[in-house]
């Protein structure tokens, strides 16, 4: 048989079954000690009795004045009678017997002592030199009836107790296992980016080295990550400096030389140094997303800060390239607006690079915290669309990208507990694509105050 797999399943099974298996054991032991026990006293209460009996019947049969004559004894009063005898000579002739002896149930004599038929159990005495002689008769089935009386009075406590036995180890089990549970229970509420210490309070010593074992590496792996984004955004912040300083050296170079040809390579240098600046602020901006505050203690409207950074960009690529729709209520959150502006600034930029010029992005932030951004374009295979989420994975061919934009998005969604969804198509069109994620919420104080 296969145990179910639960720890507490399988303890209170097998506790169960074993407590079963030595009550039902100690029973059957104890019925068989017990039969025996009782053959003993029954076939001494036969002999005790064929003893007292012997002696009266002696003097009663020589008293007599006619000799071999059968007497019956009458009953004085109405009762079962287990057991019944008779009194013969040594030549078989009965001279007295009980009042409800059945004479055919006795066999013939045979010496002193305890005999045995189908349906009875004898024994035999004798007295005045085998002259007078006595069989004492008792049905098996009498016996047979006590033994089963005691084998039910051994069962029933069996039928009542077990149960409640039982229950008692089922409640034992659940609660001692109840620090394991809860451990069990925080390590399946975790998310995968959280690698803080489990709690090991309580756990079991047979236990608690493997959440000591499991905190230790989860403290080396969170060293380990956090040392990988310290180092990422320190060498992009290094990056910074010298980079803007070659882009201007190269601008200079472009406006000093007259060589069409130098001009030229000063002109694609920098657009590598320009792309390698923007890399780096991906990179910083990861790091952020992974290991920094999220969320803050305060809340503040998130469409002022939507509505700067459309404006912002419209600058650069054209009013008519981007098109927001914002609800007329304030959009409350503890989301930090540097970080909605990551998530914001990264989405329209994808959008841009990607989508169709002619057609604008449009960006929708409604009421419940939703926010759309959504562009035209050839439709996204779906092998492609699930991992464009992963680092460095670009969406098309000949894009300048850094490859980092939707993984950001992506890590910022998961420490705030939403999901970013990708579709391609967009919404009820055949063409583009379509990024969506739900936002934290918190109640306006303007809201309460009215209520």
């Amino acid at each position: 048989m296969k145990l179910p797999l639960s720890l507490q399943n399988r303890l209170g099974l097998s506790l169960g079954a074993l407590l079963t298996a030595i009550w039902i054991g100690a029973a059957a032991v104890t019925a068989v000690l017990a039969h025996d026990a009782i053959e003993k006293v029954f076939d001494s209460a036969l002999q005790e009795t064929a003893q007292r009996i012997l002696p009266l019947a002696v003097a009663d049969i020589l008293g007599r004045e006619e000799e071999g004559m059968t007497q019956r004894l009458a009953e004085i009063r109405e009762h079962d009678e287990f057991l019944t005898y008779v009194v013969r000579d040594a030549q078989g002739r009965i001279l007295l017997q009980s009042h409800d002896a059945d004479s055919s149930v006795f066999p013939a004599w045979d010496g002193i002592g305890f005999r045995q038929s189908t349906t009875h159990r004898y024994y035999n005495e004798q007295a005045v030199q085998g002259s007078v002689r006595i069989t004492i008769a008792e049905p098996l089935a009498h016996r047979t009836t006590v033994a089963r009386e005691i084998q039910m009075g051994l069962g029933l406590p069996l039928l009542i107790f077990l149960p409640v036995a039982l229950l008692t180890i089922v409640f034992a089990v659940r609660v001692s296992l109840a620090p394991l549970r809860r451990f069990r229970n925080t390590l399946a509420t975790r998310g995968e980016r959280d690698l803080s210490l489990v709690p090991g309070d309580g756990l079991p010593v047979e236990v608690s080295p493997v959440a000591d074992t499991l905190n230790e590496l989860l403290g080396r792996l969170a060293a380990a990550f956090e040392a990988e984004r310290s180092f990422a955004a320190n060498a992009a912040h290094e990056l910074r400096t010298p980079l803007a300083g070659a882009i201007a050296q190269i601008q200079r170079l472009q406006t000093e030389t007259r060589e069409p040809e130098t001009r030229l390579r000063a002109t694609d240098i920098e657009t590598t140094l320009k792309r390698l600046t923007r890399l780096s602020e991906r990179l910083m901006q990861l790091a952020r997303a992974e290991g920094g505050r999220l969320r803050l203690d305060r809340i503040s409207d998130l469409r002022p800060v939507a509505h700067i950074l459309t404006e912002d960009l419209s600058r650069i690529v054209g009013s008519e390239r981007i098109t927001l729709e914002l609800p007329a209520s304030p959009l409350m959150s503890d989301l930090d607006p540097d970080v909605f502006a990551i998530v914001y600034r990264n989405l329209i930029e994808n959008a841009m690079r990607h989508g169709a010029v002619e057609t604008p992005v449009r960006v929708t932030l409604a009421k419940d915290g939703l926010l759309t951004v959504a562009n035209d374009g050839p439709v996204v295979p779906e092998e492609l669309l699930h991992r464009l989420t992963d680092r460095f994975v670009h969406g098309g061919i000949g894009t300048d990208g850094s490859g980092l934009g939707l993984a950001i998005v992506n890590s910022v969604a998961q420490r705030i507990g939403t999901v970013l969804h990708l579709k391609s198509p967009r919404t009820g069109q055949s063409t583009g694509f379509e990024v969506s994620l739900t936002l934290p919420l918190a109640q306006c104080p303007c809201d309460s105050d009215s209520a």
